[in-house]
């Protein structure tokens, strides 16, 4: 590698109203990489032949060996599936991060998605868009996270059903800060790697109106994934599956309106599947979904969770920073601080290399 690389992936919202698992927003906050390579070689072989670095705007604690972190996991895994067992040349990662952990925007799919760009960038494989979706999604399986990462917009995407198969090989994305196996042993080294299924990921881009504003209101505090998985129930009433079932096949189209018709799309948003039974883990989400509403903000097109939570996301064509107000004095209302942050609509994952 004899040239500096950066590497940007966009956060992003899942979980998009009633878009449980398929309906997600790629937004304006971002994870960097940028990687440089270490010339002279060190004498002392680097673990993986790469060091790490961390920075961000949100105080929190991440593993900085090759084999913990889940950036370098992810490409480590990338590489074992195309017979290199570390990165080709000693190589340092500064990693700069805007996108907060545990709060529902992504940080994970952000991470597994960089990975992938790392391993397929160094290694030189070519791997095609396809190809970097379906090495992600045996990372992280949350398609709603994952693609638009990588493509960037309002997505709507899914998962094939494939034959189950031992997955001993592959990271866990939901160990942010580095818990989890170790795949840089001498047991893993000598199995076979863990092959994506061609085709595992589906997904289609759809224009956003650039009429349509959007915000989030995060929480100071986290909701682990695992946590907020754990709080849905095993199966769902028939009505419930018909109020989200509606919703959703109609949301996308709605979204990608010129003229947004903020009445339809307030009703699309409604969701049975998640929110509901994720409000006890989100002191505030409750009262928000109660009480602010179109009969209070005319400009309003929909308020839901993002992803696993806590943070809440706000679409609305005006009067979006009154909203933001109603939304943050829910949470203040239950001892809860918080911070807004007006956001764009983010175009994919890139790779730049300095010649």
């Amino acid at each position: 590698m004899a040239s500096k690389t950066t590497i940007r992936v966009p956060c992003s919202s899942a979980n998009l109203g009633p878009g449980f698992d398929c309906i997600g927003l790629a937004l304006s906050l971002y994870l960097t990489l940028r990687i440089t390579p270490i010339s002279p070689a060190p004498t002392t072989p680097l673990p993986s032949n790469c060091t790490l670095s961390y920075t961000s705007s949100h105080p929190t604690s991440v593993s900085l060996h090759p084999s913990k972190n889940l950036i370098t996991r992810t490409a480590l895994y990338v590489l074992r599936a195309h017979n290199h067992t570390l990165f080709p040349s000693p190589i340092h990662i500064a990693i700069e991060n805007d996108i907060p952990l545990g709060r529902g925007l992504g940080s994970s799919a952000a991470a597994v998605i960089a990975g992938v760009l790392l391993a397929n960038t160094l290694a030189g494989l070519h791997l095609s868009r396809q190809r970097i979706l379906d090495f992600a999604l045996m990372v992280e399986r949350h398609p709603d996270n994952v693609a638009p990462a990588l493509y960037g917009g309002l997505i709507v995407a899914g998962l094939r059903e494939v034959e189950a198969q031992k997955e001993t090989d592959i990271p866990n994305s939901e160990a942010v800060n580095g818990a989890g196996q170790e795949l840089e042993t001498e047991h893993s080294a000598s199995l076979p790697p863990t092959q994506a299924p061609n085709g595992l990921g589906l997904a289609a881009q759809f224009p956003l109106s650039p009429k349509i504003k959007i915000a989030a209101v995060i929480p100071s505090f986290e909701v682990a994934t695992a946590s907020a998985r754990a709080a849905l129930p095993e199966s769902y009433s028939r009505t419930d599956v018909v109020f989200n079932i509606q919703r959703v096949a109609s949301l996308a189209a709605l979204l990608s309106a010129p003229i947004p018709d903020c009445e339809k799309i307030y009703w699309a948003m409604g969701d049975r599947m998640h929110q509901p039974y994720r409000a006890a883990l989100v002191p505030g989400l409750s009262g928000v979904l109660e009480t602010v509403t179109r009969e209070k903000h005319k400009g309003l097109c929909g308020v839901c969770l993002s992803g696993a939570g806590p943070t809440i996301l706000v679409l609305a064509v005006e009067g979006i920073e009154l909203i933001l107000k109603d939304v943050e004095a829910g949470f203040e209302a239950q001892g809860v601080s918080c911070t807004s942050r007006v956001l764009g609509v983010a175009k994919g994952a890139s790779v730049e290399r300095e010649r």
